[in-house]
């Protein structure tokens, strides 16, 4: 990350780099391109793919448009993705403790199978629908940026019964309200 940081700002601050002032729909914004920055994503997105034996979304990064105006907001969106999971790793992590109760673990039990399939369920459900790009105006704004497919939406408005009726259990599952 550290990289990114200091190739956003060779980016920005590089002689002869022109930028464009224009209103992108969230105000007035410099619009420049990132050659160093999208050169560095691009050989990570695909020594990633290289490593998987599925890749599964999209491979696009886009910078310099009015969704990612510049490097700096790429960054910083990428930044607080640990800060927007922690919900979920917070939920995942007091399932066991959660269970100590008896009726608890009952109805984990009886409903879910466990607390490793409860916990499974969760990360299937919200890999499935926090990915899937429908908190933008269209699929091609949704590729471009965190927000457009994972902030966006109100995860716990799509999560299936019954999953939704363990919401209760969690104090810190919390996710629209982050």
């Amino acid at each position: 990350m550290f990289r990114l940081w200091y190739l956003t700002d060779e980016d920005l601050l590089t002689d002869g780099t022109r930028y464009e002032l224009t209103d992108t729909g969230q105000g007035l914004h410099r619009i420049q391109s990132a050659p160093r920055v999208s050169r560095a994503m691009h050989v990570t997105l695909h020594s990633t793919m290289r490593s998987l034996d599925l890749w599964v979304g999209s491979s696009v990064i886009r910078f310099g448009d009015k969704n990612v105006p510049i490097a700096l907001m790429f960054i910083d969106k990428y930044t607080q993705v640990g800060h927007i999971l922690r919900p979920i790793v917070k939920a995942i992590d007091s399932i066991e403790s959660m269970c100590e109760s008896p009726k608890t673990r009952g109805y984990v039990d009886t409903t879910f199978g466990g607390a490793r399939t409860l916990k499974h369920t969760i990360l299937a459900d919200f890999f499935r629908k926090g990915f899937d790009g429908s908190g933008a105006d269209n699929f091609f704004e949704a590729i471009s940026c965190i927000d457009g497919r994972l902030t966006s939406e109100r995860l716990e408005l799509v999560l299936e019964p019954p999953l939704k009726a363990i919401l209760p259990y969690f104090q810190d599952y919390r996710l629209c309200r982050l």
